[in-house]
């Protein structure tokens, strides 16, 4: 994981609608990027709808949310699709940005021991500061958890 207080990677990914973002985009305003291992399995769902529910809060407080996996555009548009998700997802499937922050990690899963991405979440300041981090995080409670920290 990346330490509180350094410089977060600066990147550019396509989104589900094929549209080039950069973390440097979104300078002035907190950034809450979350990095989730698959669209439309179980806990990425539910961490997804969350934040979706909870979008209006994050823009009330001048956050905005990203969510980046290692699925393609198209999968992240049928994901954005089914549920309705206000947000960017962004497409990483060469895992730079997930490598840069660190999220490509070994997991066990019943015992099988595989690579892949650990449900991560950082708080990046208006600077482009990272200035939270939560890794392993629970992915229901997760978009509460980061509304929380920008109170």
């Amino acid at each position: 994981m990346l330490e509180i207080g350094t410089k977060a990677p600066d990147f550019t990914l396509p989104d589900q609608n094929g549209e080039s973002r950069s973390l440097s985009d979104y300078r002035g305003q907190k950034v809450i990027l979350y990095f989730y291992p698959k669209d439309m399995t179980g806990g990425c769902t539910k961490q997804a709808c969350a934040f979706g529910e909870l979008y209006p809060q994050f823009r009330e407080k001048g956050a905005v949310v990203l969510g980046v996996s290692k699925d393609s555009v198209a999968s992240h548009k049928r994901f954005e699709e089914k549920y309705g998700l206000p947000f960017p997802l962004l497409a990483d499937p060469e895992r730079s940005v997930i490598e840069a922050y660190d999220v490509w990690k070994e997991k066990k899963n019943y015992g099988k021991v595989s690579m892949g991405v650990v449900r991560t979440t950082y708080l990046i300041d208006e600077n482009g500061v990272i200035e939270k981090a939560f890794d392993k995080v629970k992915a229901a409670e997760n978009p509460a958890q980061m509304l929380a920290v920008l109170a």
